[in-house]
């Protein structure tokens, strides 16, 4: 199978620039002849009722899925024998840094701020149990190199830092970069179309694809949603949510359409006019009908 997907994490409302994105996911997909999937990243913060919430503001976009979406804390087994399968090909270790241990370390000259320095990469056995019975242990990758490259399709050839990031959190919980690559490889996506802000974390992900035998999928990351100040879009802007701007008396869809430079009612008619190469990369500005007050 072939596919791309939208991956929401319900931990509250959709804003008009997730909507925008995940429009642009179903056009890739579709236009590609690919299948596209709905995946719940619910792993972390879960509000309560987001999730249907979410589903049902991508249902009057329009917009329609292939099978029943899928939720991560549903996929437990697969983080962990993937993370079984790295132990024992000896790229994993136990960490006991904190954040803000890790934001105070030195790091290596290509590497960003907050990149992890390998503080424990070489603990001994018994510097380890004395570690362990002070905090509990997030695992890491091992990394065998200090940057990769991926290729973008609107922002071209990418060569990134990839550090020894976190594959289990300390709480237990897989983490993000660990998660996403396991489900993509696993429900057959080969296309990632998302918001440009995850670009840095794709040669991270494209380098664990490999790891654990997946081809990386093609990469798009597309322009974000900012408000006038030139900041990312955010409930305190006001009326951003589906809702909202349906309540004001916004055409949301049309809105969005015109955004990415398509015409027509219903996401089946921009795909006849619908242009990737056309596609702007950058930002688009959103003034909310509606402001906060604040």
């Amino acid at each position: 199978m072939s596919a791309g997907r939208y991956a929401p994490s319900p931990s509250g409302d959709l804003h008009i620039g997730n909507l925008r994105t995940a429009l642009l996911a179903w056009l890739w997909a579709r236009r590609s002849g690919r299948d596209f999937l709905i995946r719940v990243e619910d792993l972390d913060r879960v509000r309560p009722g987001a999730e249907q919430r979410q589903l049902d503001d991508l249902r009057a976009l329009g917009l329609d899925w292939d099978g029943a979406p899928v939720r991560q804390s549903q996929r437990l087994d697969l983080y962990e024998a993937a993370i079984g399968r790295l132990e024992g090909e000896g790229r994993v270790y136990e960490c006991f840094c904190t954040r803000r241990e890790i934001l105070e370390a030195p790091t290596a000259p290509h590497h960003p701020p907050g990149a992890y320095p390998g503080t424990c990469r070489d603990l001994t056995e018994a510097e380890r149990a004395v570690r362990r019975a002070e905090r509990p242990a997030a695992l890491r990758l091992r990394s065998e190199v200090a940057t990769f490259t991926v290729a973008d399709k609107l922002h071209g050839t990418y060569e990134g830092a990839v550090d020894d990031f976190v594959l289990r959190r300390g709480d237990g919980v897989p983490a993000y970069n660990l998660a996403v690559v396991v489900d993509d490889g696993a429900q057959g996506v080969d296309q990632v179309v998302r918001g440009d802000d995850l670009l840095a974390s794709a040669p991270r992900q494209a380098y664990l694809a490999t790891l654990l035998g997946t081809a990386p999928p093609t990469y798009v990351h597309v322009p974000l949603a900012l408000n006038p100040a030139g900041q990312r879009l955010a409930k305190r802007d006001g009326a951003v949510t589906y809702a909202e701007l349906r309540d004001a008396g916004v055409d949301v869809f049309a809105l969005i359409a015109d955004s990415v430079g398509a015409t027509g009612s219903s996401p089946r008619e921009l795909l006849e006019s619908f242009d990737p190469a056309a596609l702007s990369t950058q930002p688009w500005v959103f003034d909310p009908p509606v402001s906060s007050g604040r």
